[in-house]
């Protein structure tokens, strides 16, 4: 049980409370960064995406039955949401930042079909509603990027 409430909190960032999600967010920007600067590359990075996934949904499963339907501690998603945004996406400073303003209004307005995804069962819904920010943030800042806007 400790192993899921550690990852389901993004190793405790989980329990910061308000603001949570946010800085779980940041927190995947910053070690993405210095990640992709130190010569990680992309399929690595899409596999440790697939990971982060899978683990999240499972754990989220888990903790469900302790604090309830996606409780604001789990933060798994948000980490999952933010690794698909950056996905493929040239690393640098602005684009990391421009990335993770697009993918936390994705997150919090949920538009798109993003909130009927919550619905979904167990660590399904915890997880896809933020998958699917995720590709809206990366496919607009794929646009950004090709139109040479930043």
């Amino acid at each position: 049980m400790l192993f899921h409430k550690i990852t389901s909190t993004s190793l405790g960032i989980g329990y910061i409370g308000k603001g949570a999600g946010t800085a779980a967010a940041a927190a995947t920007c910053i070690v993405w960064y210095y990640a992709q600067m130190n010569g990680a590359q992309y399929v690595p990075a899409l596999l440790i995406t697939l990971a982060i996934t899978a683990l999240g949904i499972w754990s989220a499963n888990i903790v469900e039955a302790i604090w309830g339907k996606d409780h604001q501690r789990v933060v798994i998603d948000e980490v999952a949401g933010m690794c698909i945004t950056l996905l493929w996406v040239p690393v640098t400073p602005l684009n990391v930042l421009i990335g993770l303003v697009l993918f936390r209004f994705f997150d919090i307005v949920k538009p798109l079909f993003i909130r009927r995804l919550e619905k979904w069962p167990g660590g399904w819904g915890v997880m896809f509603d933020d998958i699917l920010a995720g590709v809206y943030a990366n496919i607009l800042l794929q646009i950004i990027i090709k139109l040479n806007i930043t």
